[in-house]
């Protein structure tokens, strides 16, 4: 898996969302970030570095 998300540090605010250049991410039914498209991913860590809450790591490779 590329992208971690923890979910309790999570407030759904959706930045990671707005900023991931290739949109693999979604926010699930309880207003939490979801990866919708992981296969896409491009490991840029644009999401991890703008998420205010720390709570999405990406991995590279």
């Amino acid at each position: 898996m590329k992208i971690k998300t923890i979910v309790a540090h999570c407030k759904g605010c959706g930045i990671c969302i707005e900023f991931c250049p290739k949109k693999v991410l979604e926010l699930n039914e309880m207003g939490k970030v979801n990866v919708a498209q992981e296969e896409e991913c491009v490991s840029c860590g644009q999401c991890e570095l703008r998420c205010p809450d720390y709570a999405i790591f990406v991995r590279k490779g």
